[in-house]
């Protein structure tokens, strides 16, 4: 029998509960979300005559944490309404309800004796079939169980979410020898279709699969920092961005996470006995992280750790960083590496870390002991915490922003070249690695395939039928490619077109491309799709472009780029093929036009959309304008409607208003409910974009006839002329602020017309590129774009 998830129970309403409940809300799943009874009446309650009995005060604990839910930022719910399908309640007087719950997740505090006695209450109420699970990151789970019915342990796994739940994509699943297998592959396959998340299958051993190699690797690094004498900016400088991991890289995670939090799981590792002596060792505090615990110098949430902001003698904030030494804060100065010098040229992160073993600098001899310590640890993981290398390499990947697992690093460098790194950094790799020629292959099909150590051959990765990989199929599959974009053979007639120009920006090489696939799919194909998998889908138009055409006053030429432009994304709209563009990440401007443009959306749940192009001092000139224009007319059903709806999607282009998640888009009217359609994760984006051309094409899809659009003229046009006046006189805007919006609105309404019109897209379009022409040839518009581009903000139109 299927099982349904219709309604959770969160229990335990702090940051790990808040963002547990949030993300099954983002889904559609209605929340019960509880918390303990408070102690005490607050001092704001007995001003009011509460009592312990009001609700009120009973829910408070809940209730609280649930605003602070909603006020997060970056916001824990796609999109604010999302909220209404959260309750709150309070474990005395709610707990009964879940009689009617679908899965139970407990998220109360680290302590065995409280997580059992609030089994002890579930029971009491629980109906038998019901999902239960822990978030817990250090307790053993099999301790979780102990006195509990067979019926409990049946359903009972822990689910170990990561902070902060939506955006870090790991699960971990962690089954007891009672769980039953159906129910783990429930889990498994719920938290990746239904949850977006990468669902790792860990066993029940110290801090599971992602803390034990991540806080592992932190700990490393913390030994060596002082062995190398290297300061903490140092370290953050050569571990983040530069070798694939986030901005925060070392010590700045370790603020953010709290070094109470890792120190935790490090002690936890420690004493369990788990670990061989030689790496047990580099999970002992180092003098200096003692000294800091004592303190109280944790990260952010004491306001120092790694760090600290202060004020310098000017009054100006600073960020000084911890002097390891003399255990004062200092500005520390910024190094300069050699070696990272030489990876400059190097795009991909993977492809750098030859170059990076290889350096004579302190960096070179950093990443040679680190990676060395580290390729020896997860060796030897196998198989205690995992059976399978991959899901090590998954876990890193979700749960710590790795762009790289430690497999594919060691792949990278060579097998062989990482067993002696290994021995140079006082290791000894398992004996299992020692006939290893490549830990990953891909195959015939396009499949990645890992070594099985247990069987010696190599086997396919669970759950790509569910999925694309683009690097995987693009030496077998690529039919066409320039400097900017390349197109790919997806299979059963549908083919694929990726951008790979630097930052996706939109360029001529681009759009030549995107024209070569529709020709393509017209002349051989059944449906196209425009899709990539680097970190956002297109962040804009190519703006030093435009920008040398302006300084060089090439009116013609520049008219003639935007009209190709707008040629291009009306050939995305009406061709004869069906086109389904999968945006995702940052997609600005141009990306977003692209969008709006296709017959059918298959957006990732975290998609960063928006024309933003009147932050530079221009307007959508991509067919933007026109879009918009053409669906607020759909709506033109009274004057209310009309002016509401136009005021609406003028602020929304006028702002530059970026939705911060797909369905945010939707509100905003860059998606359209009845068309496009979202998906949590991320990874399924091109396989589900691949099956809705080919179902598009399957039920005869005919390519559509252009549309009118009724456009309200000079009436409306008042209506916002009035309105950028008021802004304007109230300091609000600057007289280039208002310049632009009063084009943006002149388009909007159809230029000077006396009265309500029906108007073709070319009409539109016309208007829209004159406009974008004469907003190129403003000195502040000019200005606004070599800033952009000089700054290093986003390349955006």
């Amino acid at each position: 029998m299927k099982r349904r998830i219709k309604h959770v129970t969160v229990l335990g309403s702090g940051i790990m509960g808040s963002g547990i409940a949030a993300h099954f809300a983002n889904i559609g799943v209605q929340v019960l979300l509880l918390d303990i009874v408070p102690f005490e009446l607050t001092e704001a309650e007995q001003k009011k005559g509460l009592t312990k009995e009001d609700k009120m005060v009973r829910n408070r604990i809940a209730a609280e944490n649930f605003v602070k839910l909603q006020k997060s930022s970056p916001a824990l719910l796609y999109s604010p309404k999302f909220a209404e399908r959260i309750t709150v309640g309070n474990f005395d007087d709610d707990l009964e309800k879940i009689k009617k719950t679908d899965w139970i997740i407990e998220v109360v505090v680290e302590r065995l004796d409280i997580k059992k006695s609030v089994y002890e209450k579930i029971e009491q109420f629980r109906k038998p079939g019901t999902l239960v699970s822990s978030n817990t990151s250090g307790i053993p789970i099999h301790f979780l169980i102990e006195g509990r019915s067979d019926d409990f342990k049946k359903y009972f796994a822990g689910t170990h979410f990561f902070n902060p739940v939506r955006y870090l994509p790991l699960l971990e699943i962690i089954p007891t020898p009672e769980t039953d297998p159906e129910i783990v592959k429930f889990y498994m396959e719920y938290g990746a279709k239904f949850l977006g998340k990468a669902t790792v299958e860990a066993k029940d051993t110290p801090a599971f699969i992602a803390n034990r190699i991540g806080v592992f690797s932190i700990m490393n690094l913390l030994h060596e920092v002082q062995n190398l004498g290297l300061n903490v900016s140092d370290i953050d400088k050569l571990t983040g961005p530069v070798i694939g991991r986030p901005k925060s890289a070392t010590f700045r995670t370790a603020d953010v996470v709290g070094l109470d939090t890792l120190v935790m799981v490090a002690n936890g590792v420690s004493q369990s006995g788990a670990e061989a002596n030689d790496f047990n060792d580099v999970f002992k505090l180092p003098k200096y992280i003692q000294t800091m615990v004592d303190n109280k110098w944790l990260g952010s949430k004491t306001e120092q750790g790694f760090y600290k902001k202060v004020k310098n003698a000017e009054g100006k904030s600073e960020i000084q960083g911890l002097n390891l030494d003399t255990m004062e804060y200092e500005l520390q100065g910024k190094s300069d590496f050699p070696t990272l010098e030489l990876t400059k040229s190097i795009d991909k992160p993977i492809d750098r870390f030859k170059v990076l073993i290889g350096g004579k600098d302190k960096a070179g001899e950093l990443y040679r002991k680190t990676l060395g310590a580290l390729f020896a640890y997860v060796s030897h993981k196998v198989p205690e915490i995992s059976d399978e290398l991959y899901k090590i390499d998954d876990a890193m990947r979700a749960g710590f922003g790795w762009e790289n697992g430690p497999f594919e690093i060691w792949d990278a460098v060579g097998v062989q070249k990482g067993i002696e790194l290994a021995k140079e950094a006082g290791y000894e790799v398992s004996d299992w690695v020692k006939n290893v020629a490549t830990f990953y292959k891909v195959n015939e099909e396009g499949q990645s395939i890992y070594f099985d150590k247990n069987s010696g051959n190599y086997n396919n990765i669970p759950g790509q039928e569910s999925f694309i990989i683009l690097d995987n199929i693009r030496k077998n599959k690529t039919l066409w490619s320039n400097s900017g974009s390349s197109i790919q053979d997806l299979g059963d007639g549908i083919i694929n077109f990726e951008i790979h120009s630097k930052m996706n920006s939109l360029g001529g090489e681009v759009l030549d491309g995107l024209n070569r696939a529709i020709d393509l799919a017209e002349k051989e194909y059944d449906g196209l799709v425009i899709g990539n998998q680097g970190a956002n889908f297109s962040v804009g138009a190519n703006l030093a472009m435009i920008l040398m055409m302006a300084i060089d006053q090439d009116w013609d030429d520049l008219n003639m780029a935007i009209a190709y432009f707008q040629k291009s994304m009306m050939r995305v709209r009406y061709s004869s093929i069906p086109v389904v563009v999968a945006p995702h990440g940052m997609t600005l401007g141009g990306g977003c036009e692209m969008t709006m443009h296709a017959d059918r959306v298959v957006a990732a749940a975290e998609t960063y959309i928006g024309l933003v192009e009147t932050g530079v001092g221009v307007i959508p000139g991509g067919g933007g304008t026109k879009e918009m224009a053409l669906r607020v007319s759909r709506e033109f059903h009274s004057d209310d409607v009309k002016n509401n709806r136009l005021r609406d999607m003028f602020m929304n282009i006028a702002m530059g208003q970026v939705a911060t998640s797909a369905y945010e888009a939707y509100d905003m009217g860059i998606l359209e409910n009845h068309k496009d359609i979202v998906v949590v994760n991320k990874n399924r984006q091109i396989k589900t974009a691949k099956m809705l051309a080919l179902s598009l094409a399957e039920h005869g899809y005919t390519q559509p006839i252009e549309q009118k659009v009724k456009v309200l003229g000079r009436d409306a046009l008042g209506m916002f002329l009035v309105g950028t006046d008021q802004m304007l006189t109230g300091k609000y805007i600057s007289e280039h602020d208002k310049l632009i919006a009063d084009k943006l609105a002149n388009v909007l309404v159809g230029g000077n017309l006396s009265e309500p019109t029906i108007v073709t897209e070319q009409y539109l379009l016309n208007l829209e590129r004159e406009t974008f022409l004469q907003l190129c040839g403003e000195r502040k518009t000019l200005e606004r774009i070599q800033f952009m581009l000089t700054k290093g903000k986003p390349l955006r139109n």
